[in-house]
């Protein structure tokens, strides 16, 4: 039998595979019919294209979420790992977030002028992330696009610096990886509007030689990076590793933006503040408002006075950077009240915990089927992985990755009740995750890890 990931036949997961399918299709009748119908008006029969990779041939067509679960339109229910790729890390629909919604709606939704909820929004992120000076998108994606743009337009340098299998949202420069030493487009990039070599520097995560190496020509303007790798697999620094990156930045005159998107499930300031952290720039989009688009991009003082200097009145709305709907005084007041009231310092004091719990239960029903996998937390936020080591860079992440066992492992999971992120095997905790819903998970892995074991 052909082994097609370590400790798993191909012609046993074709087998487990198939039977999913099957059930998945036999008990969504209703989300069946209307992925048929999306086709007629909606690009893949999705609002968004990404939606058509959910396994089981169709995806799930949503009737309600609420807090850690939410209900299909076939009526059944599921305990939510995925919490939107982390937009709804705050639990669906958290009350004070719903207030807020409502209360701004009635007063307004956007204006193009500030709201007094802008000032203590940007307060708190200071507190939280220790940069000075904040602005707000609708999406982390726009906060990263436009914080390389400001750094260009500051340095004079032309270059972006991002680090292997990296993903900082739908940003030109940063879906690069390296082939044979040489910077080229990822597979999958769409469009590429010129070759990445000319825009941007890939380094492997971890490799300080290296990162010295690329920072030495002088033409990088910024190294737009997450403190801890999250889009292939959860890589973590080693140690020291943040420590030379700052010093090398800073040695070359390059700017530091950390993307916090991902790693605030560190804790209330992110990996940033966990760690001391002190880049030039942070940001941040998807959970900070509830689920509502927001996103916010901050600045050191030294940096915003820089960033003030340069750019004149008259030109402050054609230079790329901005958006007629960025922050406008309803997601402002969503931000508000999920910081202020949702993602606080208790919720993370049981969120880590229950994270920390996830991964023991998986752990455990690795280590009983004696399958050579393993399993990574950060914060509130863990994955497995299909191979035996803990992986140091995007490569090696890249490299255990199965596309056709991530694919029936989610299968498995969503046909008994729970829900994991579609793109890996990451699984988030939310302020409304119980340890009923995480032990539901470890009962349902260590099924789906059993029967992939069943023939050897």
């Amino acid at each position: 039998m052909r082994e097609l990931a370590p400790g798993v036949t191909a012609e046993r997961l074709a087998e487990l595979h198939d039977a999913e399918e099957h059930r998945f299709a036999r008990e969504h009748p209703r989300s069946l019919e209307l992925a048929r119908a999306g086709r007629r008006h909606l690009l893949a029969g999705v609002p968004m294209h990404w939606m058509a990779k959910w396994p089981g041939g169709f995806p799930l067509f949503v009737a309600e979420a609420r807090g850690s679960r939410f209900t299909d339109v076939d009526g059944h229910e599921y305990v939510d790992f995925c919490l939107g790729d982390t937009g709804a890390m705050s639990g669906h629909a958290p009350g004070p977030t719903l207030r807020a919604i409502a209360e701004q709606s009635a007063r307004g939704i956007t204006t193009m002028l500030p709201s007094q909820d802008a000032l203590w929004v940007a307060e708190e992120l200071t507190r939280r992330f220790g940069v000075d000076r904040w602005q707000f998108a609708l999406t982390a994606t726009d906060a990263n696009r436009f914080s390389i743009r400001l750094a260009r337009h500051v340095t004079g340098r032309p270059k972006v610096l991002v680090f292997n299998w990296c993903y900082h949202g739908t940003v030109d420069e940063a879906f690069a990886t390296l082939e044979s030493g040489a910077v080229v487009a990822r597979r999958g990039n769409l469009g590429a509007p010129v070759p990445l070599a000319e825009t941007t520097r890939v380094v492997e995560w971890n490799d300080v030689a290296r990162l010295e190496e690329e920072l030495a020509a002088a033409d990088v303007a910024l190294v737009l990076t997450e403190p801890a790798l999250t889009n292939v697999g959860i890589v973590h620094p080693d140690p020291g590793f943040h420590d030379a990156l700052r010093a090398l930045t800073r040695e070359t005159g390059t700017l530091l933006a950390i993307d916090e998107t991902h790693t605030i499930c560190c804790g209330p300031g992110g990996f940033t503040a966990l760690h001391g952290l002190a880049p030039d720039i942070v940001t941040i989009g998807k959970p900070i408002a509830g689920g509502v688009p927001a996103a916010a991009y901050g600045f050191t003082a030294e940096l915003a006075d820089r960033i003030d200097a340069s750019i004149e009145l008259e030109d402050v709305d054609v230079g790329g950077v901005g958006g007629t709907l960025a922050a406008n005084c309803l997601s402002l007041a969503a931000m508000r009240a999920t910081l202020g009231e949702v993602l606080t310092d208790e919720a993370f004091a049981r969120m880590i915990p229950l994270a920390r719990r996830w991964t023991s239960g998986v752990e455990d029903a690795i280590a009983e089927t004696g399958l050579p996998w393993q399993v990574t937390q950060l914060g509130c936020r863990a994955e497995y992985l299909f191979g035996p080591d803990r992986p140091r860079n995007g490569s090696e992440a890249h490299a255990v990755g199965n596309f056709a066992l991530e694919h029936y492992m989610h299968l498995h999971a969503l046909n008994r009740g729970i829900l994991l992120t579609p793109f890996h095997n990451m699984a988030l905790v939310s302020p409304a995750t119980t340890e009923a819903d995480v032990d539901r998970h470890t009962e349902v892995f260590r099924e789906a890890v059993r029967e992939l074991r069943l023939d050897t």
